[in-house]
């Protein structure tokens, strides 16, 4: 593995681990709200072992890739960030986008004119959002906005949260905490990020118009996928309803579908050795039909 530097809309830097050979066609990891780069425990590496050049990416406000100067956090926003990623490459690349990730990519191949990956892993996301289960999630995220004063007190915030899932390890928050000059922990992502979003959480009519617009760039993204599809949805994910899941497999008649047990809307968290097996399995015919040309 090596980190490198990758280049979003306008420029815009955007920090990444590659694993593979260089001359291997290309994959992206584009993660979910509040993730980051090291969100997908083994299935990045294994794709590179498989022969691809897999690029897991910290996305714009994300770990270590740059905040924009202005806050522009919407899902359009970082499907400007895929088509400069997709851009920058010599070829289409497969991408695997979980949540946030995954809807930039479908608000991406909507505005494009040309088709723009190899094949496309949506990772608990389809146009239609249970915007309850969003709502928690950022009930969750914007409930500490000072940060937490050790790590121990973290993971017991978190196992909370995760109800009866357990804790994570404190010293493995390091990952998505940074500790700050006042000695306190904080979510290692530009808290701007929950501005357009804080909104659900006081007015429902809002979040209706918000995940309208969810809808609409995304089913429009939909629409113009020719590339192999699959969705991987978490069996008791509270984002993605199974009936939205079978909404998608309609409106993408060719797409695959992999629903994976026992795991919430962080699917690659929660159930890595099923996930990273469905991606590879999908991931494996790709890749012979990119070496043959």
């Amino acid at each position: 593995m090596e980190t490198v530097e990758l280049r979003g809309e306008s420029g815009l830097r955007l920090a990444a681990d590659a694993y593979g050979p260089a001359d291997g066609p290309p994959a992206l990891f584009l993660h979910g709200l509040g993730q980051s780069r090291q969100s997908w425990g083994m299935a990045a590496s294994r794709l590179g072992e498989q022969g691809w050049r897999a690029y897991a990416v910290d996305l714009r406000g994300h770990g270590d890739s740059d905040r924009p100067v202005e806050s522009a956090y919407q899902h359009s926003d970082v499907g400007l960030d895929v088509l400069a990623l997709c851009a920058d490459l010599d070829e289409p690349p497969l991408v695997v986008g979980a949540s946030m990730g995954g809807a930039g990519s479908l608000f991406a191949q909507g505005v494009a004119d040309t088709q723009l990956f190899r094949g496309l892993v949506l990772v608990d996301i389809t146009p239609d959002v249970d915007m309850e289960g969003g709502r928690r999630i950022i009930a969750f995220m914007s409930a500490h906005p000072d940060g937490y004063p050790d790590l121990e007190t973290a993971a017991e915030a978190i196992g909370a949260y995760r109800g009866g899932r357990g804790k994570p390890s404190p010293a493995g928050l390091t990952r998505v905490l940074r500790q700050g000059e006042d000695g306190r922990w904080r979510w290692h992502w530009d808290p701007r990020i929950l501005d357009v979003r804080k909104i659900w959480l006081d007015d429902p009519a809002l979040a209706d118009d918000y995940a309208a617009g969810m809808r609409e760039g995304m089913t429009r993204g939909a629409d113009r996928l020719e590339a192999p599809v699959m969705l991987v949805r978490g069996g008791s994910s509270d984002v993605v309803t199974v009936e939205a899941a079978q909404a998608l497999l309609r409106m993408i008649p060719h797409a695959r579908y992999v629903d994976v047990a026992d795991a919430t809307h962080m699917v690659a968290g929660d159930r890595n050795d099923a996930f990273a097996a469905a991606v590879l399995e999908f991931a494996q015919p790709l890749l012979r039909a990119a070496r043959a040309g």
